[in-house]
């Protein structure tokens, strides 16, 4: 496993395109003044020692030691021992509702935003516990499967948008049965859904059927209502503008509101409760007190205990590539001029 130390010095890579750029220009305008000054035929035999790709190879050099030097700088570290430690927690997934009503602005910046801020926030907060998540539309999709990194999660989660499901639909039952098959571990009592929506439901089958078979399976359900009781228009957008409004087969536009009565309901057929998710902070608090009351269940998992720097590398290479830049002179060698590549002598 590779661990990146100072990331914000990549922003330095930057650089090179620039130089690249620079470097294009400033030969461009030294031939075009080398051809008012003399012709090409005639400059080769006054600087028969001149190359024409010694400039480029150092050049190549140059960018290749910034990078090692850059790099060298963010300093990179690799696990080298893996260990398994004991931890305490509760087994954790998240049901992220993906479907186009959470495109919705009644809640800033849209539902969705609003949603996977409020997950974000969660995993903040959260010690030991394993988490997972599900995106559903009108089908359920496994984002991510049980596991501590948080890193990765807050990744996956980051990544969730409204066309990453192309059955378009809510089906909150679907997410609830795939969820049942997240928990892993016979062993763990504690097992929490936490239901993330505006609560438009459009599935087929029976929601609460889902919910008590999740609950056989001592899995609490947690509703989490995102949106506005007043509704809002769903914005069909095209690079972040937005075109048009959806409207249903009548040509209305179609307005999207929070539905708390169903959330509710599954919240109390689960054994859990419906949270309002307007304030991110109170929201995150309340899901924080219930996950503390919980009896945390002992669970072994593996990670890197032990990271070396590698910056040591990277800069031993840049040394290397800048001495080599200073000795490769840019006209021909000797060895280079005996070669007679292109038949010089002869067409002298």
């Amino acid at each position: 496993m590779i661990q990146l130390d100072e990331k914000a010095y990549l922003y330095l890579l930057g650089i090179l395109p620039v130089l690249l750029v620079l470097f294009l220009l400033h030969q461009l305008w030294k031939r075009r003044l080398q051809r008012r000054f003399a012709d090409p035929k005639l400059l080769k035999d006054l600087a028969p020692d001149r190359s024409m790709f010694k400039p480029q190879i150092k050049l190549v050099l140059l960018l290749m030691a910034l990078t090692f030097l850059v790099m060298g700088l963010v300093n990179p570290k690799m696990g080298t021992k893996l260990e398994t430690v004991k931890r305490e927690g509760v087994d954790v997934v998240f049901a992220v509702d993906v479907s186009k009503s959470m495109l919705a602005e009644d809640i800033a910046p849209n539902r969705l935003e609003k949603a996977k801020r409020l997950v974000s926030e969660i995993i903040n907060e959260l010690a030991s516990d394993r988490v997972g998540i599900i995106a559903y539309a009108g089908q359920a999709y496994p984002q991510l499967p049980i596991t501590t990194d948080y890193g990765a999660a807050k990744m996956f989660l980051q990544s969730m948008n409204t066309d990453m499901l192309s059955s378009q639909g809510t089906a909150i039952n679907e997410a609830i049965e795939l969820a049942a098959t997240y928990y892993d571990d016979e062993e763990q009592t504690n097992r929490v859904l936490f239901v993330i929506s505006d609560g438009e439901d459009h599935s087929e089958g029976s929601v609460m059927d889902a919910v008590d078979l999740a609950t056989e399976q001592g899995i609490q359900v947690y509703t989490i209502g995102v949106g506005g009781a007043k509704g809002a228009p769903i914005p069909i957008k095209r690079n972040g503008i937005v075109e048009s409004l959806k409207k249903d087969i009548d040509g209305e536009v179609v307005i999207t509101r929070l539905n708390e009565e169903i959330l509710m309901d599954i919240a109390a057929e689960g054994n859990g409760a419906y949270i309002d998710g307007e304030n991110t902070a109170a929201a995150v608090e309340a899901i924080q007190e219930i996950l503390s009351q919980m009896d945390k269940k002992e669970f072994e998992a593996k990670q890197f205990a032990e990271f070396k720097d590698q910056f040591q590398w990277f800069l031993g290479g840049a040394l290397i590539l800048l001495l080599l830049d200073i000795f490769v002179l840019e006209r021909k060698t000797a060895w280079l001029r005996k070669l007679d590549l292109f038949n010089e002598k002869k067409a002298s």
